[in-house]
């Protein structure tokens, strides 16, 4: 805060030192609405960095298991065409090495969508 005065906070309002007139009124808006800038800015920039940091982690994550799921998917698939070709050789049956591609990709989603939690970025418990 550098060199301004030291503030306290009594009932949400500031009061530093000898700032009271004989009524008890503030003795100036613009201290007033320097101590709303300060509380806006404490109250909005501090979660927002916490909240930057979280949304690039997941960011990452998600790059991750997409590219993880993919690989698995076509691993899945080109495994059932190689190792069984005579097994999905029919009209309809060779459809079902990508049933099994897209299956294990329903169990990374479903994976993934358990692992969700609902706890807030800020680690308050309200």
């Amino acid at each position: 805060m550098g060199d301004r005065a030291l503030a306290w906070y009594t009932y949400g309002v500031a009061e530093t030192p000898g700032s009271k007139t004989s009524n008890g009124a503030a003795p100036n808006v613009g201290e007033l609405v320097q101590l709303v800038k300060d509380y806006a800015r404490q109250e909005t920039l501090g979660p927002l960095r916490g909240a930057g940091r979280w949304i690039a982690f997941g960011i990452v994550g998600a790059l991750l298991i997409g590219a993880g799921t993919a690989f698995l998917s076509l691993g899945v698939l080109r495994l059932v065409q190689t190792e069984w070709p005579d097994t999905f050789a029919g009209r309809w049956m060779s459809l079902l090495p990508y049933l099994f591609a897209f299956l294990a990709c329903l169990v990374v989603a479903g994976l993934a969508f358990a692992r969700i939690s609902k706890r807030p970025l800020n680690k308050e418990h309200r």
